[in-house]
């Protein structure tokens, strides 16, 4: 098998693990870094790293049509292309093929044209396991379909029917033995829906599952039902992924319920627009009141960024759109996204994960700025 998963503690139905992959082992729960095109925005591989990364994703979609998986192949696949020699997950394109305004699809595929060039594509269950094991990626994700939120119950009874279909295709055209595939659980805020996909899926007897259809719009109380719904009947033994989901405390609360894997977006694109992630909330750090402010971006962070610049001084880059006003964001961003899993874990560890996550909602919730009303889904 492909990877392997050790389940090492569980407190609650808060889960300790260790997965296995060619590239190395995963401590989760763990959260992945969004590196859409090949590249965290504003990092390079070794600042991300240093950061405390242990694992990143790469986007199917975007690397077929630029610079196309033959060329990534060519160069020795995406490891080598992107440089980095830890696990790589590679997203299927559904996600992004069903957020596209215009695309037909049929029971074959999703057919729709690049919005840079006009240039019409095809994008099926076999196509994107092609391109995926061309990439190869440590972990390929089935390609499903992601209904809309909000959407009926037909709709999405129609959604979960074909991705089982859809993952069937998957699973005969998939045929790298060095690659884990997981399936993918949908049913949107349907309960009935998500149990009924969840237990068709784990049939399959894949290496992970992952519960997808979330962090579209649906709010933070569907998103726990929706994991509610599906989490019982994942296998122990094996590793749960909850796609897009990157609100820490939207984390924090999926951890209890049982949830091993999270992406998402929101780390680095906020971090672009000056908000900073700290264990008391968010804040924007180009507010004017920060123009004159000495302390570091975080002062319970010893990140480089945190450790050798001020507010003030990464407050000046961003307003004067300084690249390395980016790239400090980015870095203490994903350093605090890596702290708070690493922080999760040793709570697992010691049998106080309730206590925690009180702890933490309280401080993080009760902080300085809120941000929901952000897309959480998407590229980077």
């Amino acid at each position: 098998m492909a990877i392997t998963f050790d389940l090492l503690k569980t407190d609650g139905r808060a889960r300790r693990g260790r997965v296995h992959t060619p590239h190395g082992s995963i401590e989760t729960p763990i959260f992945m870094p969004v590196g859409t095109a090949g590249a965290i925005k504003g990092l390079t591989p070794r600042d991300l790293g240093e950061a405390g990364a242990q694992i990143c994703l790469a986007n199917t979609y975007h690397l077929h049509l630029t610079p196309g998986e033959d060329v990534v192949g060519r160069v020795g696949g995406v490891h080598r292309f992107m440089a980095w020699d830890k696990p790589i997950l590679t997203d299927s394109g559904g996600f992004q093929v069903f957020s596209l305004p215009k695309k037909a699809f049929t029971e074959e595929g999703v057919r729709f044209k690049w919005q840079v060039d006009g240039r019409e594509v095809f994008l099926s269950p076999e196509i994107s396991m092609e391109i995926q094991q061309t990439l190869g990626a440590d972990i390929a994700m089935a390609f499903d379909e992601c209904v809309p939120f909000p959407c009926t119950w037909k709709q999405a009874h129609d959604g979960v029917d074909r991705t089982l279909r859809w993952l069937d295709r998957c699973m005969k055209a998939h045929t790298r033995e060095d690659q884990a595939l997981f399936g993918i659980v949908q049913g949107s805020t349907f309960d009935d829906l998500r149990i009924r996909s969840a237990a068709e899926t784990i049939q399959r007897d894949l290496p992970g599952y992952a519960i997808g259809g979330v962090s579209v719009g649906e709010g933070h109380e569907l998103m726990m039902r929706a994991v509610d719904a599906a989490e019982p009947l994942l296998p122990k033994h094996k590793p749960r992924y909850l796609m897009g989901v990157g609100y820490p405390n939207d984390i924090v609360e999926a951890i209890g319920r049982g949830i091993d894997m999270f992406d998402c977006v929101l780390p680095t694109r906020l971090a672009r627009s000056g908000i900073v992630f700290t264990r008391k909330g968010a804040y924007r750090v180009t507010h004017k009141k920060y123009r004159k402010d000495r302390y570091p971006l975080d002062t319970d962070c010893a990140c480089y960024a945190c450790a050798n610049f001020s507010r003030l001084y990464v407050h000046h880059l961003l307003r004067n759109k300084e690249i390395l006003g980016t790239m400090l964001m980015t870095t203490h961003n994903i350093a605090f996204y890596m702290r708070l899993v690493a922080q999760a874990r040793q709570a697992i560890e010691e049998g106080r994960y309730e206590a925690f996550r009180v702890e933490f909602l309280a401080s993080y919730l009760g902080g300085e700025e809120t941000i929901d009303g952000e897309d959480a889904r998407g590229e980077d």
